[in-house]
């Protein structure tokens, strides 16, 4: 099997989610989105062969992610003999490894909790009842009864608004040189310069005074489920980000029933942050490595 990469391009986005739409699990790192906006910064490329998408990120090493279409019917001994022996797989979602575990031998898996998608009752973070969303709810009111605020929908001409307030959110939070922030600004950048060109984006902001002070990203995974892909606030709103997050979900995620709202990434501040809005589950993703292969 000849197996050739090229950068991920606007131009395979159809087809890609073609194979996306196959995956029994969809992981939010696998949406076209996600892999357009972060492609530059991991060096991302993709390989069609028969029956499944392959990627695999070139910076700041080679690694490959997990493949995208119709697990159940790939033709897996094909692809493992045709790659680098011992192959390692990083993002796999757990759905995966069991087809693996089940079909090739010498499978080693490897739990990666800093990777695993937090998943939430969509109803439960637009309705925020009960004691374990007390505060939540307390600056959700707050911010409500302070400011006279109107929610939007991202467009072509509304997303230049998030990019301006992204600008502004990048400039307060990364007086250190974070270069993570650094990257994920870029993501966001390119995402929102391409908005009208990418497929199933959904986004909305909240205006006080003429001047958008948070907004969020998001895109379908399916019939069911919705992925924040980014979300920012202005830091001088208290209770900004539950405002952002309640009112979006409340106006435009409805007929979803679960959000996902990707990883931690083993930073404990954001741990923190994630658990604290109660998730009813988690998609599991593992590091699996593969025997065999090209020697």
């Amino acid at each position: 099997m000849d197996i050739s990469f090229s950068p991920i391009s606007l131009e395979g986005q159809a087809e890609y989610n073609r194979h996306l739409a196959l995956c029994s699990q969809k992981p939010s790192d696998y949406s076209f989105v996600n892999l357009w906006g972060w492609g530059r910064e991991y060096g991302l490329e993709w390989a069609f062969i028969p029956g499944c998408v392959l990627i695999r990120q070139t910076f700041p090493q080679t690694l490959y992610w997990a493949p995208v279409g119709d697990w159940q019917s790939v033709e897996w001994e094909k692809i493992r003999a045709a790659l680098p022996g011992d192959t390692c797989f990083i993002r796999i979602p757990e759905a995966l490894k069991l087809v693996w575990e089940s079909i090739l031998p010498g499978v080693q898996a490897k739990e990666c909790r800093e990777h695993w998608d937090y998943l939430y009752d969509v109803n439960e973070l637009i309705e925020l009842k009960g004691r374990k969303f007390h505060n939540k709810r307390n600056l959700l009111n707050q911010f409500m009864r302070d400011h006279d605020a109107k929610f939007v929908l991202l467009d072509e001409k509304t997303v230049e608004c998030a990019l301006a307030l992204q600008t502004d959110w990048f400039l307060w939070r990364n007086t250190e040189n974070d270069q993570t922030l650094d990257a994920e600004n870029r993501a966001i950048v390119k995402v929102m310069h391409d908005w009208s060109r990418l497929v199933g984006l959904i986004g909305g902001g909240l205006v006080v005074d003429d001047k958008m002070i948070a907004y969020t990203v998001a895109e379908a995974l399916d019939e069911t489920s919705v992925v924040i892909h980014f979300e920012k606030g202005c830091p001088n709103f208290k209770g900004v980000y539950q405002a952002i997050n309640q009112v979006f979900l409340e106006q435009c995620c409805q007929g979803f029933k679960i959000v996902n709202r990707e990883q931690d990434l083993g930073d404990e501040g954001l741990r923190k942050a994630k658990l604290s809005y109660n998730p009813s589950g988690f998609l599991k993703k593992y590091t699996v490595c593969l025997q065999g292969g090209k020697g």
